[in-house]
């Protein structure tokens, strides 16, 4: 069902208030665990052909992670921060408000991606040894930062535009444009990386030269949709003017989001200072592990992502039995998943850790590193789900401060005595720990919040019944 009128909702939006979640969560989580594996194809690429140079070039890309997750934080943040909001009005079935919505991605987009250039072209080497590249490596790090850097506006672009189309419950015209460029940067890498054919061999900034041209392929799919009048959206060129209030509305999800990514990029750097202390081995160590802990995430990351819609929809709508029927269904998925990728994981470590590089030195470190790591994802995936729920529900600064509980309070504590005491073991075990202890604490604060939501008197507004295709909520969803 399409259709242009105000106030109508196609019937992927409209299912995220109506559709059993038992087949929900398969059909927008799905697309997305898709997505987020063709993803870690091009990170994991990347990885698999570098390592075939040398552990020292893993190891200058490991230094570029935080760099990276500076990116992510931004595009992320402002994704999120657009998902929530679109979600809750369409919720609240204001076509017109999620057109708005959709169109300050353009303007973010450019705003950030001029700064990003700017910081990785033209401070490449100044901004590898902020991060922490050591003098062997500091050259070739920065050579990564420059290609890399000219490709950033368009991963801006990736992260904003998917969680735009997951507002609006859909999922597949994501999966098509990452899918798209992650295939094209996977074949992209070697011809770049060692001269194949008729390309120069550039190394290390082949890999980088690889993702910025994939993530072009990406954006401009991802433009083709949502300016082509493909989707629930139709964007005018009044939507794509940065409009101060919306901007506002978004980064009040959006900014928590953010500063939680950007605190986990700061700590990361001293997580590569601390373990770099240790030489370039075990820095290529901790990068292989942190590329193998991703890709077991993919299905916690594709369940938060139809979590999210879900929450911010039922929020908008004041369906609050389905909201939490949804919390509960999603983190129980994550714990089963994540029980059965732990065990083969743990089994399976040397074998997953030589497909990257087989050297006896690399492998002595990274195997013990990496089953240190995965110890508690079994906690972890629904830590996750619990801080997306607060996003979900604009509570985005309980998020953030769940976070930074985490990450500061746990985190960076541990990572600076543990080492000391332990040596690189209490590196690697620094993680597990603030994983452990941040589940907790969000666990108990999300009971929390379900238990004043019921004694707050909301739970008496809502529908009687809970589709709501025919039916449009009178009042709005009261305030955070």
């Amino acid at each position: 069902m399409k259709t242009d009128k105000p106030g109508e909702l196609q019937e992927t939006t409209a299912r995220l208030g109506t559709e059993r979640l038992s087949k929900l969560f398969p059909r927008l989580g799905a697309p997305s665990m898709v997505s987020m594996v063709a993803m870690s194809l091009y990170i994991l690429a990347d990885t698999f052909w570098l390592g075939r140079v040398s552990y020292e070039a893993i190891a200058a890309i490991t230094i570029t992670f935080p760099f990276y997750g500076v990116v992510v934080a931004i595009g992320l943040g402002s994704g999120i921060g657009a998902n929530a909001l679109a979600s809750r009005r369409f919720g609240e079935r204001n076509i017109e408000a999620t057109n708005q919505v959709a169109g300050q991605v353009f303007p973010l987009t450019a705003i950030f991606g001029v700064v990003f250039i700017i910081a990785s072209v033209f401070f490449a080497k100044p901004l590898a040894a902020l991060l922490g590249a050591p003098p062997q490596i500091i050259d070739m790090t920065a050579e990564y930062l420059v290609f890399f850097g000219w490709g950033i506006p368009f991963i801006l672009f990736r992260f904003m535009t998917r969680n735009v189309f997951h507002a609006a419950g859909d999922v597949i015209k994501p999966m098509i444009f990452i899918v798209a460029g992650s295939v094209l940067n996977a074949v992209l890498d070697p011809f770049l990386i060692f001269g194949w054919g008729p390309f120069p061999e550039m190394g290390i900034g082949g890999a980088a030269l690889a993702t910025t041209i994939s993530g072009g392929l990406a954006a401009a799919i991802g433009c083709y949709y949502l300016l082509g009048n493909k989707s629930i959206y139709r964007l005018k060129l009044r939507h794509l003017k940065p409009d101060l209030s919306i901007i506002a509305q978004i980064y009040r999800v959006g900014l928590p989001e953010m500063l939680m990514d950007l605190t986990e990029s700061v700590v990361f750097v001293i997580f590569n200072q601390v373990v770099a202390g240790f030489g370039s081995v075990a820095l290529a160590a901790l990068g292989i592990a942190f590329r193998v802990a991703d890709l077991a995430f993919i299905p916690v990351i594709g369940l938060a992502h139809a979590l999210l819609p879900i929450v911010g929809f039922c929020f908008g709508a004041r369906l609050w039995g389905r909201l939490w029927a949804a919390v509960r269904q999603g983190s129980l998925a994550v714990v089963v998943v994540l029980t059965v990728v732990t065990a083969l994981l743990e089994i399976f470590a040397p074998q997953v850790i030589a497909i990257f590089n087989n050297s006896p030195e690399l492998l002595a470190i990274a195997v013990p590193g990496m089953r240190i790591f995965i110890a508690v994802l079994i906690l972890v995936g629904p830590a996750i789900m619990f801080i997306i729920t607060f996003q979900g529900l604009s509570k985005g600064w309980t998020a953030v401060s769940l976070s930074l509980a985490r990450q500061l309070g746990l985190l960076l504590p541990a990572l600076l005595i543990l080492p000391r005491l332990m040596g690189l073991n209490g590196a690697w075990l620094s993680l597990p720990i603030s994983d452990a202890g941040g589940a907790i604490v969000a666990g108990l604060w999300l009971y929390r919040e379900y238990r004043l939501q019921k004694r707050s008197g909301i739970w008496d507004s809502a529908p009687v019944s809970e589709p709501i295709l025919e039916s449009v909520p009178t009042d709005p969803p009261a305030p955070d």
